[in-house]
């Protein structure tokens, strides 16, 4: 994401003075900075970079369902069970773990009959392996079974690294509109001397949220943006190296 940026460079006045038509026709601000070190006068480039990151929903859940009624209560869960243990059997031949699927039990009566219903829900981490166990389930167990609509989502760990990735990017496009900038000076871009992460924001695709988190297939993103503020020290490229 390229936005205008907002620059502070600070060098000696005789190369203000060089470069100051530069100056007006870009809107720099150029001019000798007074701090208190040993020569009086310090260098250096003052620079905002800003990035945007998309990132796709890296979990997905999907709840299976399924219910009987029967006479007695040995018959209802006898038979809800042997569902159940299908579908479990089936996620455990696909890899899933048994930590990644909850099950809930609910008997209760109905008349003159008793009823369960039962529920599986399962987190996949691989979409591919989700459309494959939900197309399994629905073939074999056909309509004594109810797999729902798979929910998208983003886990803690996703969230956390595009967050991370985003900052790190907009320093990079900040050091390198610094390093750029010192060129045209005719210096040499030092290390930075702060680094400060000034705007931070995130967002969702709203055409996605109303069509459920599935825009034409695709599992719903999650943008983020980032804006810092990045000084950089100036050296003078005719000055020797120790």
């Amino acid at each position: 994401m390229d936005s205008p940026s907002r620059v502070f460079a600070a060098i000696q006045p005789a190369a203000a003075r060089e470069f100051a038509g530069y100056e007006r026709e870009q809107g720099l601000e150029v001019r000798a900075a007074h701090r208190p070190t040993p020569n009086n006068r310090v260098r250096e480039v003052q620079v905002t970079g800003t990035a945007e990151v998309c990132c796709p929903a890296d979990r997905v859940s999907v709840r299976v369902s399924v219910a009987n009624s029967k006479e007695s209560v040995d018959e209802v869960t006898s038979s809800v069970s042997r569902r159940l243990e299908y579908i479990l059997q089936a996620l455990r031949q696909h890899g899933i773990s048994d930590k990644d699927a909850s099950v809930r039990r609910f008997l209760h009566r109905e008349a003159d009959l008793y009823r369960m219903d039962a529920e599986v829900v399962v987190t996949f981490s691989d979409f591919e392996k989700m459309e494959q166990v939900c197309r399994v389930l629905l073939e074999k167990l056909d309509k004594s079974v109810c797999v729902g609509r798979p929910q998208f989502h983003h886990s803690a760990g996703c969230l956390s690294q595009m967050r991370r990735r985003v900052c790190v990017c907009a320093v990079e496009n900040a050091q390198q509109k610094a390093s750029d900038i010192s060129q045209l000076l005719g210096q040499s871009l030092g290390p930075p001397l702060l680094v400060r992460e000034e705007e931070t924001r995130e967002w969702r695709n709203e055409e996605e949220e109303e069509h459920g988190g599935r825009g034409q297939g695709a599992a719903p993103t999650i943008n983020a943006s980032s804006r810092v503020s990045v000084s950089f020290s100036l050296r003078d490229r005719s000055r020797k190296k120790l």
